[in-house]
């Protein structure tokens, strides 16, 4: 027999509300794309929780009759989380969309996605191209490493490293943008932009070093750009203007670029020589103060034991919260429980 699956829908939330056990509460179900971005969304979202307004955080669900996924299905990605599985708009007053801005924030109205995105009451956007971006955020970095290696020193200056190689990088990132807007990313896909920006081998002795390899490549690239697209210089400088004026900085391109790639190819090869760095200093000192090999012994047991990885500190990262960009994000969830509130009163 065919177990039977509910077909969420703002309308079929909103009924479900009225028949809840005591205080009447208004629950809004919030679809997101994946599993990783539960956590991040629901550590927003709860700030304006009361006793009256609950968020419940969630993939979207298959539905059997629409022929496109099996019952019961978890389902994962954008579109799912917007189109509810049945390619039609089902969001509203008790379903939204949270999900990754890729990007559709910088297209604005270009694509479909891309203008549902930027003009739905019920979706919000990370503004970033993904969480990852979040998570990555430069002013994290060091309290990630004092977290994964205990080792509170500094051995460079991670906010000013990411500046350079963001202003190094932002030249590129506009023909990237540049390619979708205009639909030539066959000509030069996301996946050949990250391949460019890949940071080179990272030194933390020398962390220029590796800046200069990485703006002749990017240099390189946009010159063979210039020269096989000549006619895209103007529209190249008209895009510089439209992303600016939605508040890019070319210092912070690092927010703007893939997420994964972000995480995968420029700060995991920053942060991994630097922790191995601190320690290794950690355990020296622990070498050098101890009176006998067995305190040695107890004491590198119990750092090893207080160690931490920091590729999952990263994930579990929350400090991003002082960014401009997830203010943003507070405003828009204020202004959609503002939404619901006014239309709760009619």
């Amino acid at each position: 027999m065919k177990r039977l699956v509910e077909n969420i829908t703002s309308g079929y939330v909103e009924a479900a509300n009225r028949f809840m056990p005591g205080k009447p509460v208004n629950r809004i179900v919030v679809y997101v794309e994946s599993y990783d971005d539960i956590a991040f969304w629901r550590l927003l979202l709860e700030e304006f929780e009361n006793d009256s307004l609950h968020f419940q955080v969630m993939l979207p669900t298959g539905n059997p009759d629409s022929g496109k996924s099996a019952a019961g299905e978890l389902l994962r990605g954008k579109k799912s989380a917007i189109f509810s599985c049945l390619g039609q708009i089902s969001l509203g007053k008790n379903l939204i969309a949270c999900v990754d801005s890729d990007y559709d924030y910088l297209l604005q109205d270009t694509t479909g996605t891309s203008r549902l995105l930027n003009n739905s009451p019920y979706i919000v956007q990370t503004y970033t191209y993904s969480i990852e971006n979040y998570q990555c955020y430069a002013g994290c970095l060091h309290h990630i490493c004092v977290q994964s290696t205990l080792n509170d020193k500094r051995i460079m200056e991670f906010v000013p490293f990411m500046e350079s190689y963001s202003r190094i990088v932002y030249p590129l990132f506009l023909w990237s943008v540049w390619a979708y807007k205009y639909n030539m990313y066959r000509d030069f896909s996301l996946h050949d932009f990250n391949t460019v920006v890949k940071l080179p081998s990272f030194s933390p002795g020398n962390p220029s070093s590796c800046l200069k390899l990485l703006s002749a490549r990017i240099g390189k690239n946009i010159n063979m750009l210039e020269n096989r697209f000549p006619q895209a210089l103007e529209q190249i400088a008209a895009l510089d203007a439209a992303v600016r004026e939605l508040g890019v900085e070319p210092q912070e391109t690092y927010l703007y670029i893939q997420g994964h790639n972000l995480y995968e190819n420029v700060i995991s090869r920053i942060l991994y020589p630097i922790c191995v760095i601190l320690r290794r200093e950690r355990e020296n000192e622990i070498r050098q103060q101890s009176v006998h090999s067995e305190q040695y012994d107890n004491e590198i047991r119990a750092y090893a034991h207080s160690q931490a990885d920091f590729k999952d500190l990263i994930h579990k990262n929350t400090h991003y919260r002082v960014m401009p960009q997830y203010q943003r994000l507070r405003e828009r969830v204020s202004g959609i429980v503002q939404l619901f509130a006014g239309k709760d009163s009619k």
